[in-house]
């Protein structure tokens, strides 16, 4: 029976104690690993898409995206201080609800990693042009959008995106002392936007404050439409969580540092988002005929090209927000250190999401799920070389021609259900191993738990419908490989219950300290 492979807690644990990587990072380091891991594109790009589905009440989509996070969080943290080893929520599910669920939610996380290392490079891609611009140098527009945009290639988010891949496949990794001074250069740049725009809010700009209403006319709409994308702009959290094997008493700093690194980001993204809007407006661009135009749609940017052609750019046009509203309200130098601070800091973003994809394979790899020649390691650069650039010419395809909303709200929907699948985790364990030792309780399970699976869930059924569709076709095609290869060849259906110690050796790379996802 498929649904009676589980993996046994116990002999996780076991496995990891021995092929456990050495422990180094406590409370504060695992903060700063969860605000680095938050803080990005997110918060750097996605306000203009925001802002084109919600207006104003993109303060509404912050809120409720923090809020699902909180919850999942809890959830996140219960178990990650019971497992603290690596796979994350695969790991988490294979010991809780078996090896097929635990196949689902890993085939999930690998769409998350990949789809957002995309994302991401696009983000960067908007803020490098922008740079470009300023200094007089204007790139042709065919070669810096896809063709959603009237481009061809998307080539500056293209080419950062095969350089981190050859980086990570040589081995370069970031010491903690650079990633630390990346978090800085980030809440800094941050700190300096909150600090000249608050002071600039007008009240006309929030009015109407929910010009498309909660839900909008169509799905993906509306501020809880907006709330399902802007969630990209909080899932690094669980960047702390994959950490735990790395991790100094686990038990007590993962669900510190998880909890932690969201509350301190969830203040910044409300007071950025109200400097933004309260400074320059935030309304959404509509069609000639009055229609609302769908963030990243053809039909956008030529509405856009029109604006920009009469010498109007709105927040919702621009692919550099933050910098953009910066230089319109009269600080043109510092909106410039804006992108510089976006242009130094998202590239490790892309490594740490291609990174956690090498550490999921890895991990299904380990338990015989998937070939482990995929996970060969590179006699010289001592790295998951193979994978890592099957992976990486795959992100660079999508940056290339894909806009940065669309990859984030792909991306959204594997993070989703990775979610959901921890949540329901939780309650399982509950039931069935009541008395096993809970360093960290979530607290009120029973309604923090289903508040996380319905939140989940809500924010998954209002993604735009392709993003949604999108995941069910990829777990589709997963389960395909899974009865192809995982099913025969799976470690636990073989009756080996721990793992091969063949690649003990040659880990993978040791985790890059926080850069900034989202």
């Amino acid at each position: 029976m498929i649904f009676g492979r589980v993996k046994p807690l116990d002999a996780i644990l076991a496995t990891a104690e021995k092929k456990s990587l050495h422990r180094t990072l406590g409370a504060f380091q695992l903060t700063m690993l969860g605000i680095g891991a938050i803080i990005g594109t997110g918060i750097f790009v996605l306000t203009a898409e925001a802002a084109q589905k919600a207006g104003p009440g993109m303060m509404w989509s912050f809120v409720i995206a923090g809020l699902v996070c909180v919850v999942a969080a809890l959830c996140y943290s219960e178990l990650a201080s019971m497992v603290p080893v690596s796979g994350s929520a695969y790991t988490y599910t294979y010991a809780v609800m078996g090896e097929l669920l635990a196949w689902t939610v890993g085939w999930a996380l690998i769409l998350e990693y990949a789809v957002a290392a995309s994302a991401v490079s696009v983000g960067w891609s908007g803020y490098f042009v922008g740079l470009l611009a300023n200094a007089g140098i204007n790139l042709p527009m065919e070669l810096t959008v896809g063709p959603y945009a009237g481009g061809i290639v998307n080539l500056p988010a293209l080419v950062i995106a095969l350089l981190v891949t050859w980086l990570l496949m040589i081995g370069t990794t970031e010491s903690a002392r650079v990633n630390a001074v990346l978090v800085v250069i980030k809440v800094t740049a941050l700190t300096l936007f909150i600090i000249l725009t608050l002071p600039m809010m007008k009240g006309q700009n929030f009015d109407p404050f929910m010009p498309n209403g909660w839900f909008g006319q169509m799905a993906g709409l509306g501020a809880v439409g907006a709330a399902a994308s802007i969630f990209f702009a909080y899932v690094g959290f669980d960047a702390v969580s994959t950490a735990a094997e790395e991790t100094k008493n686990p038990q007590r700093n993962v669900p510190i540092g998880l909890i932690a690194s969201l509350g301190i980001c969830t203040v910044f993204y409300l007071l950025v988002a109200a400097g933004a809007i309260g400074t320059m407006g935030a309304q959404p661009v509509n069609g000639a005929a009055g229609e609302i135009l769908s963030p990243g749609s053809t039909a956008l940017a030529e509405r856009c090209a029109s604006l920009a052609a009469m010498g109007q750019e709105p927040l919702v046009c621009s692919r550099e927000a933050l910098a953009h509203v910066l230089r319109e309200v009269g600080y043109p130098a510092i909106g410039n250190a804006i992108g510089i601070a976006a242009f130094l800091a998202l590239p490790s973003v892309i490594l740490i999401m291609l990174f956690g994809q090498t550490r999921i394979f890895f991990v299904m790899a380990r338990d015989g799920l998937l070939p482990e020649k995929l996970a060969t390691i590179h006699p010289k650069w001592k790295t998951p070389h193979v994978v890592t650039m099957i992976t990486g010419v795959a992100v660079a395809c999508f940056a290339a021609f894909l806009p940065v909303g669309k990859l984030a709200d792909i991306s959204n929907s594997g993070t989703l259900f990775a979610f959901f699948m921890v949540a329901i985790a939780v309650l399982i364990l509950r039931i069935k191993d009541p008395g096993r030792h809970r360093p960290f309780r979530t607290p009120l399970v029973w309604v923090v738990a289903p508040l996380a699976v319905l939140g989940t869930l809500g924010l998954y059924l209002n993604l735009p419908f392709d993003a949604k569709m999108v995941l069910p076709v990829w777990g589709a095609i997963g389960l395909v490989l899974y009865f192809l290869y995982g099913y025969r060849k799976s470690h636990v259906g073989r009756g080996i219950v721990e793992v091969h110690e063949d690649d003990s050796d040659a880990p993978p790379p040791p985790v890059p300290p926080a850069p900034s996802f989202n």
